[in-house]
């Protein structure tokens, strides 16, 4: 196999590798333009005004994403970014799993005779990707979003005893 040959095969393996950490869609009702996602609000529950659902979302944190914080973060943003593709002001989120995928070990070996010679050898091969974290949530558009939640106000000062 020419050397060439090999990089176009190992490309082509990195593009599906990355394709598998793409989100995807459901269309379920109609989109809109494009929005920054940082205008999009993930709710928790139904909330609490008129909306129109727009799509089914789903995504995973990547391939290469270690740290439980850090798979959560990516998956939001990317639900966020979706939605936001399809001008979706809102998230209802249905919640994470975690994937497939993980760490793993595996050892061979194998022998045999070629032209009265005999062979041996041994392998290990280490999988050192983490399981994924995968999210769900319907990407849903809201005319008349309901205000913000002001911050809660800070604790009182505990007095100090003498």
């Amino acid at each position: 196999m020419t050397p060439a040959r090999m990089f176009r095969i190992a490309a082509a393996s990195a593009v599906l590798l990355l394709a598998g950490c793409a989100s995807s869609h459901i269309l379920t009702g109609t989109p809109r333009a494009p929005i920054d996602p940082a205008q999009v609000r993930v709710y928790y529950g139904a909330p609490g005004v008129p909306y129109e659902e727009v799509a089914l979302l789903e995504t995973s944190s990547g391939a290469f994403t270690y740290g439980e914080q850090n798979k959560t973060n990516a998956v939001m943003r990317k639900l966020r970014e979706e939605a936001a593709s399809l001008g979706a002001n809102g998230i209802l989120f249905q919640g994470t799993a975690d994937g497939y995928g993980g760490g793993g070990v595996s050892v061979g070996a194998g022998g045999g005779r070629i032209g009265g010679r005999g062979f041996s050898s041994a392998g290990v091969g280490v999988n050192i990707s983490p399981r994924q974290k995968e999210g769900r949530g319907v990407a849903i558009y809201l005319p008349h979003p309901p205000p913000e939640q002001a911050a809660p106000p800070a604790p009182a000062p505990v007095p100090e005893e003498d």
